[in-house]
């Protein structure tokens, strides 16, 4: 269990601190803690980014396996605890990432398996939204993802729709931006949590040929391109206070 008084003095003292989570812990978007941005698994890293003010509702972090920044409850400082070290990344290659697709795949099965519905934010079972069920799927097996759809575009190696090859993540939008991506299963077919302005509330199962279903026509509409996970993300480090 981590204090707020604790933190502080660690940050008085320049000291790099880690601290991992002993329980899922919501990371909010502002300081009001009004809107879910990503989630924390039991287990995962992160580090205070900002001093944080006198009696603040929240503090800045930044999750150490993806750099992902959030604010976290002061209440909710309790489902940390100082992590044993700091985080280290491993990097995985593409052969040994191609090796571990089935394994992916499978984890994203068993989560379409279990009641859900699509939580913007969520990356934790049951609940996830797109890049959130992406991530989850391949950091099972160690192999890290940015958290976002269009981070996780920029993150990949660009393939068209004729050379999908399976575990490829598909990517949807506007021109302008990426908004969603699934994770292909072969046959034309690929898997991801959708929301309900798109026809479903949870994770289910769509196709890139078979337009007669009006959620794959839906998708189609938006295709962006294909990528293929080659590494593993490294993190840039820790910030500066």
């Amino acid at each position: 269990m981590v204090t707020l008084a604790e933190i502080c003095t660690a940050m008085a003292a320049a000291e790099p601190v880690e601290y991992a989570a002993i329980s899922t812990l919501n990371l909010y978007q502002s300081p009001a803690c009004d809107g879910l941005v990503t989630q924390m698994a039991t287990g995962r890293q992160l580090r205070v980014v900002v001093p944080p003010d006198p009696d603040p509702q929240a503090i800045q972090v930044c999750l150490c396996e993806d750099d992902y920044p959030g604010w976290v409850a002061v209440a909710d400082l309790a489902l940390l605890t100082v992590a044993a070290m700091p985080y280290q990344s491993k990097p995985v290659s593409a052969a040994e990432i191609q090796q571990r697709i089935p394994q992916v795949i499978a984890f994203a099965e068993a989560a379409m398996a279990t009641p859900n519905e699509y939580l913007w934010g969520g990356t934790v079972a049951p609940n996830y939204d797109c890049s959130g069920l992406m991530q989850a799927a391949f950091g099972s097996v160690g192999i890290q993802l940015p958290r976002d759809a269009y981070q996780q575009e920029a993150f990949t190696q660009p393939v068209a729709m004729a050379d999908l090859q399976l575990g490829d993540l598909l990517f949807f939008g506007t021109v302008e931006k990426t908004t969603h991506v699934a994770l292909y299963l072969g046959e034309g077919r690929y898997l991801h949590s959708s929301g309900k302005d798109q026809g479903r509330n949870g994770i289910g199962v769509d196709s890139v040929w078979d337009l007669g279903d009006p959620v794959s026509d839906r998708y189609y509409r938006q295709w962006r391109r294909g990528g293929r996970v080659m590494q593993s993300y490294q993190p840039e480090g820790i910030l500066p206070w």
